[in-house]
């Protein structure tokens, strides 16, 4: 057996499979992070999502801080705003939208107020001066004392309660105590009583950096009046902000003024880098399908009390695109939206030295394709993680060890257990089986009656190849390998004449396909074109029927194999995320090998779809389903009459392998097979056997090293235990044997391995 030799050099090959470009675009598809609905529509920006979130976790606080952190004055715009927000919630679509408007007044009105210290604060050294009273001046006001620039208002009133009054005169009397209070705790300077003429705007603006007005005052002003050059002003607010005619528009006015204001006062052009300004527009998906919201809760004449404001922010589903994390568990384990972890992922590829923690997320990934199909946008996350295993292969920064056991197990079959012959009396042919490693490895019994079935009954003659189809180098990264055995293959091919492929694997005969050497097609396609063999079971209960990843996307072999079942008479149980949509079951992208507990929730996630009996067409599949308990046949085993029992483990999937080719050779070519005489025997213990199917330890592994000891004769004994040690270094592994003597052998009782070498030195 051969093996794989680790890499050990440390030059950096710079290779990138994946473009950051490509990244970018990806990414880009990803509108995870989009905004709400509701939250796109607010001009103000206001993060409407996050706001009745806390509401409805009665987090008051929290919310009117959020609400707080879009305008000064959350009591006047929560009043007077327009709620554009609220057309636009997604239960307009199956009925009364959240009362969005209402739920923020309660907020403003029940809300604990967030109390700044004021310690880190700067004053800037620039002032500004606003004449006037009105909506816009107050916003202005308060959001120019945010910005820290001392600010002193000119105006008619007598005092803060006259000058909001005038301003805001359709609050409440309880509102109007509410934000009075606000108004004085802000840090303004108020001038009441003023005159407000142009000789006085005049006179009191050459003392203030930036000069700002109503829009009374600035009708006011002449056009063509100037103040010294060094006196920056900002009076006809209306031109950059609309005309202010309603709260919304005022705090928005505002808003936008106070940034030009800024930009001014650092010598910056006011209409450049001011970002995106009022509603935008929203790439979001949210599927509303299956959702029943509740009734809009009542609100008496004074609104919503606290607790009815809770119960109608709960009513809000919180929008957000999940529909990828509904049917994979892999993102769901890791816990993050597909552009943040592809970003991750990609950044992983570029550190040169140190530690790459994104490995194990580039490597748990099944690269089935399912995201592509339930994202809107075609999102490929296994296009992503693909692309970075080969990467981390290409830069010898992809440690063998995760992948290394898949590996050789494609070796094994490519070599030891490889075939590849014309049906006899044939030197070429028109068709060759190539059932797959799985299928061979799991029931030998069924590949061996499928093929001895398209020899009878199939014209042209019919040949076998026993082997991978380079699927897990694939999987892998290991592109040199993967050329290897397309290499392997064409040459095998042309040897029995370009035959047509049929493939008894939708895996097999997706990558296969991928070659452009041969036309791939797939048994059940055979089948369903010449008719079941005798050997066809009658289907008495209804099943559900796994579709498998290498089918996605393939209508047509879905289909057949649906025929193929109602031809047997079976039933078939609808079950959610099936054909192209189906999940995969924890083999894919060698998600087995590489994380063993996601792979057992991709399992159990298909398992949960539906209590009946499972039909597969993946061998795989129905492997994993088995392991879980779960009653599970392939489909050939249906139409073939076999059983291939309980899933076998690791070493009795090669013997498996071994055993059809040597039954074949023997059976159907009339040639004696070689078998290989260990010349003692090897038992096991059900301890030893469950340790080494968990650590992937096969008995050929065990039998090497027992070959080794009979040659070195070297061990150490366990006199407590009356057992022997022995090890032997077998590739990039070590491994380690305990086992006991007996008149014909050995009795192995644990076995365990480790990538350390042991090294002995000469004279100790």
């Amino acid at each position: 057996m051969a093996y794989i030799k680790d890499r050990e050099s440390t030059h950096i090959y710079h290779v990138n499979r994946l473009s950051k470009e490509e990244m970018d675009s990806m990414i880009s598809r990803c509108v995870y992070e989009e905004p709400a609905y509701c939250v796109a529509e607010c001009p103000m920006k206001l993060d409407t999502r996050a706001v009745l979130a806390a509401a409805a976790a009665g987090n008051f606080k929290k919310a009117l801080s959020l609400y707080e952190k879009i305008t000064p004055f959350p009591v006047i715009l929560s009043a007077g705003c327009e709620a554009p927000c609220e057309k636009k919630c997604k239960l307009c679509q199956l009925g009364d939208g959240v009362a969005i408007r209402e739920v923020e007044r309660a907020i403003a009105k029940y809300g604990e107020r967030t109390r700044s210290s004021g310690v880190f604060r700067m004053r800037k050294k620039k002032k500004a001066v606003i004449f006037g009273s009105g909506l816009l001046p107050l916003f202005l006001a308060g959001e120019l004392e945010r910005k820290m620039y001392p600010t002193t208002i000119y105006c008619e009133e007598e005092s803060c309660s006259a000058y909001l009054k005038a301003s805001a005169g359709f609050l409440s009397d309880e509102e109007h105590q509410v934000e009075l209070a606000r108004l004085k705790s802000l840090d303004l300077n108020f001038e009441f009583g003023c005159t407000l003429t142009k000789e006085l705007v005049e006179e009191k603006a050459a003392e203030y950096d930036m000069v700002c007005g109503s829009e009374a005052i600035a009708k006011m002003m002449d056009p063509d009046c100037s103040f010294d050059d060094d006196i920056m002003m900002v009076l006809e607010l209306s031109l950059v902000t609309g005309v202010c005619d309603s709260v919304m528009s005022a705090a928005q006015g505002a808003k936008r003024a106070a940034l030009t204001v800024d930009r001014l006062a650092q010598k910056l052009a006011p209409s450049a880098n001011r970002g995106n300004e009022g509603s935008v527009e929203t790439k979001l998906f949210t599927n509303v399908e299956g959702i029943q919201p509740d009734a809009r809760v009542p609100m008496g004449e004074s609104g919503y009390t606290k607790e009815e404001a809770i119960q109608e922010a709960k009513r809000c589903i919180q929008c957000h695109c999940e529909e990828c994390f509904k049917g994979c568990a892999y993102l769901r384990e890791f816990k993050k939206h597909p552009a943040l972890l592809a970003r991750e992922i990609y950044n992983n590829t570029q550190i040169i030295m140190g530690d790459h923690p994104m490995n194990h997320a580039m490597n748990a990934c099944s690269l089935c394709g399912q995201c592509t199909v339930t994202c809107p946008n075609g999102f490929d996350m296994g296009n992503v993680c693909r692309a970075a295993r080969e990467n981390m292969v290409s830069t010898d920064k992809m440690p063998l060890a995760t992948h290394e056991f898949a590996l050789m197990d494609m070796m094994f079959s490519n070599e030891e257990a490889w075939l590849a012959k014309a049906q006899p009396g044939y030197e070429t042919v028109k068709y060759v089986f190539f059932p797959g490693c799985q299928a061979s490895a799991i029931a030998p019994g069924t590949v061996e009656a499928a093929y001895l079935d398209l020899m009878e009954r199939l014209e042209g003659g019919v040949g076998l190849m026993l082997g991978c189809c380079g699927a897990i180098a694939d999987w892998a990264g290991r592109y040199e390998m993967l050329e290897e055995t397309k290499e392997l293959l064409k040459q095998e091919l042309a040897k029995l004449g370009n035959p047509i492929i049929i493939a008894g694997c939708p895996s097999c005969m997706k990558q296969l396909a991928g070659y452009g050497e041969a036309e791939v097609i797939g048994i059940w396609q055979i089948l369903d074109e010449i008719g079941l063999p005798a050997s066809a079971m009658s289907l008495s209960c209804p099943a559900a029927i796994h579709d498998s990843c290498g089918a996605r996307g393939n209508k047509e072999v879905q289909t057949q194999i649906r025929s193929l079942v109602e031809k047997m008479g079976g039933s078939i149980v609808e079950i959610e995320y099936s054909g192209d949509t189906s999940p995969c079951c924890g083999y894919g992208g060698l998600t087995s090998y590489a994380n063993r507990s996601l792979a057992k929730k991709m399992t159990e996630q298909c398992l949960e779809r539906s209590d009946a009996p499972y039909i597969t067409y993946c061998m795989a599949c129905r492997d994993r389903f088995v392991r879980e308990g779960r009653e599970s046949r392939h489909i050939l085993e249906l139409i073939y009459g076999t059983d291939a029992g309980s899933p076998p483990d690791i070493s009795e999937k090669r013997y498996n392998r071994l055993t059809l080719l040597q039954k074949l050779l023997k059976n159907v070519w009339k040639e004696e097979p070689v078998v290989k005489d260990l010349g003692f025997t090897v038992e096991y213990t059900e301890e030893a056997l469950c340790m080494m199917d968990d650590r992937m330890i096969l008995k050929s592994d065990v039998e090497q090293v027992l070959a080794d000891y009979r040659v070195t004769g070297e061990a150490i004994l366990d006199e407590p235990a009356g057992q022997l040690v022995s090890r032997s270094r077998l590739g990039n592994v070590t491994f380690w044997v305990r086992y006991t003597e007996t008149e014909t052998g050995y009795l192995v009782h644990r076995a365990y391995s480790h990538r350390m070498n042991i090294v002995k030195r000469v004279g100790q």
